[in-house]
């Protein structure tokens, strides 16, 4: 009985330390080394998302990443949103990214504009968590800090470049870093049935 009690007391103490290792401060999350962003552009469907607080595309999100000769990205992007709780109609958005560090390409700045009236405009951080440019990419935004620098208020986005998901050799990659973000559980699938 004893021995029980020792294996079972240090795989508990091992899950305390991991969990105790991993930092969820937005600071400490790692991005895409030596991201490549003429790699990145082309077209990402999204098959998973944790959305944020407010007005968010529900499905059917796709987006098309354009990189000029100067690294400049731009991308027009479309989904189905849902107003009012119940009437769900295709939006087109627009964003243009910048990066504000150099030495971190993969940390972006989005600046966003609904292509229509009833969406909202602004900006965000976007962060490229992940990608392997072929297959999947997982991207990033904090809105909004707590004090200890956790996310308050944040959302991710998985994204494929084929509208059917990913391998099962894929998904385990995109699930570790789900959890290395501290979004595990969080995400929903992305319905992606051609609607927009």
């Amino acid at each position: 009985m004893n021995h029980f009690k020792c294996i079972f007391l240090a795989a508990l103490l091992t899950i305390i330390l991991q969990c105790k290792a991993q930092s969820c401060v937005v600071d400490t999350l790692k991005v895409k080394q030596d991201f490549d962003i003429k790699r990145y552009g082309g077209k990402w469907y999204a098959v998973g998302k944790k959305d944020p607080e407010g007005l968010f595309l529900q499905d059917n999100i796709s987006a098309e990443y354009t990189v000029d000769e100067d690294g400049t990205m731009t991308a027009s992007s479309k989904g189905r949103v849902k107003l009012f709780g119940f009437w769900l109609i295709c939006a087109d958005m627009a964003a243009q990214y910048s990066v504000p560090d150099p030495a971190t390409p993969a940390k972006m700045y989005m600046t966003y504009q609904g292509l229509a009236s009833y969406l909202s405009s602004g900006g965000d951080n976007y962060w490229v968590i992940d990608t392997d440019y072929d297959n999947y990419a997982i991207t990033y935004a904090c809105r909004a800090l707590k004090e200890d620098g956790t996310c308050h208020d944040g959302y991710a986005i998985v994204f494929s470049r084929n509208p059917r998901g990913f391998s099962p050799a894929i998904t385990r990659i995109v699930r570790q870093k789900q959890e290395e973000i501290c979004m595990a559980g969080q995400f929903q699938p992305v319905l992606q049935s051609g609607a927009c």
